[in-house]
């Protein structure tokens, strides 16, 4: 089977996470929650990766890293934490439903939202971004690379043309693992992480990194292990947002993966992006497909196939030639809508896969495309 589908969840673990997991997956106990020696050796790791994360994304400090199980509930506790009745907030038509649907929620609660749409070019309007966040905004939601397209927006640029007093949130999805992201350069103040794509960690990890002026109110309220005769959540950081008790195995994971990218990020970039690169041209060339990725650093491939039903082609792909990858909206229906499409053939790769398997890709498309107009 050849997987090209990283963009929904990597493929490739590294040596070092799958050992590092399965060794938490034995230690049995809960970090934080208890005084006996092997609690408070867990707690001490989650520490050990709360710090790795903080220097991974330039963090101001490890308490302003807190664990959440994906990407989808750190941008739910940055956009739910921070954004009020009243408030204005400007985002875009390249966004995932992890924003999307926060945001319309906060709408029905009487937030403004406003959508910039793309240029002819098919980048996120930076121009209309600032024009609207003038007018006074609370927060800019804006993703760091479409998972439809993988186009990235220059996140410099977008800060710079904005408020200084409008936070900038940034869904890191699928950026977070393929390029160096440091909020502090970039003046983020709140970033969303998924820990098992390109941050090479397992299903169920991620994390929300954000600023020293960013101050979300907690949305899920429980035990913290601290504080306890406090019938409100604690008012500090990570405890305030992490309610319950944290998947020590995904953190020790995501952990993992951070130090193992400390190491290779630069050649697993240069190798993703000459892989996409290689892919989107072998693409270009067959009669019947249009490409609407532009070579990238995130390994995103998508592009329709005649008149075939992307989640068709996905299907029979599959089916036909054991290839792995995606058709459909991508849980980006804005998106879509702006690029004119009902659904996209979504190939995503990492620095893990190789021309071979492009050949042979390739060489399948050609024949569904073929066989599609006989």
């Amino acid at each position: 089977m050849i997987y090209f589908d990283n963009a929904a969840t990597g493929g490739f673990k590294p040596d070092g996470v799958i050992g590092a997991t399965a060794a938490a997956l034995k230690a049995g106990a809960n970090p934080g929650r208890s005084g006996h020696k092997l609690s408070l050796a867990c707690a001490e790791r989650v520490y050990a990766c709360r710090t790795r994360l903080a220097a991974f994304f330039g963090a101001p400090s490890a308490d302003r890293v807190v664990f959440t199980k994906n990407c989808t509930e750190a941008l739910n506790f940055a956009l739910l934490g921070s954004i009020e009745r009243g408030d204005r907030v400007i985002t875009t038509v390249a966004e995932h439903n992890s924003v999307l649907r926060p945001l319309r929620y906060l709408e029905k609660q009487g937030a403004e939202v406003v959508y910039a749409p793309l240029t002819p070019s098919g980048d996120i309007d930076i121009r209309f971004i600032a024009e609207e966040a003038k007018k006074g905004a609370k927060a800019v939601v804006v993703t760091l690379a479409s998972n439809v397209t993988g186009a990235s927006p220059d996140i410099a640029a977008v800060r710079a043309s904005i408020p200084q007093s409008a936070y900038l949130i940034c869904d890191g999805a699928q950026a977070c693992g393929h390029r160096k992201v440091d909020i502090k350069s970039l003046g983020i103040d709140a970033l969303a992480v998924a820990g098992h794509k390109g941050m090479l960690g397992i299903q169920g990890s991620g994390a929300l990194v954000f600023s020293e002026r960013f101050n979300p109110r907690p949305v899920a309220f429980g035990g913290t292990g601290s504080d306890s005769y406090n019938l409100e959540m604690p008012d500090f950081y990570p405890d305030r947002l992490e309610a319950g008790t944290l998947s020590y195995p995904a953190i020790i994971s995501l952990g993992e993966g951070a130090l193992y990218l400390g190491a290779h990020l630069n050649e697993n970039r240069d190798r993703t992006v000459y892989l996409t690169d290689l892919l989107l041209n072998g693409l270009s060339a067959i009669k019947g497909v249009k490409v609407y990725s532009r070579t990238n650093d995130c390994g995103i491939c998508a592009f329709s196939l005649g008149n075939m039903q992307s989640e068709m082609a996905a299907y029979r792909l599959s089916e036909e030639f054991s290839v792995c990858v995606r058709g459909g909206l991508h849980c980006a229906p804005l998106m879509h809508k702006a690029l004119r499409s009902e659904g996209l053939v979504r190939a995503s790769l990492s620095a893990f896969n190789n021309e071979r398997e492009i050949d042979y890709f390739l060489r399948a498309v050609s024949r569904l495309s073929a066989a599609g107009k006989r």
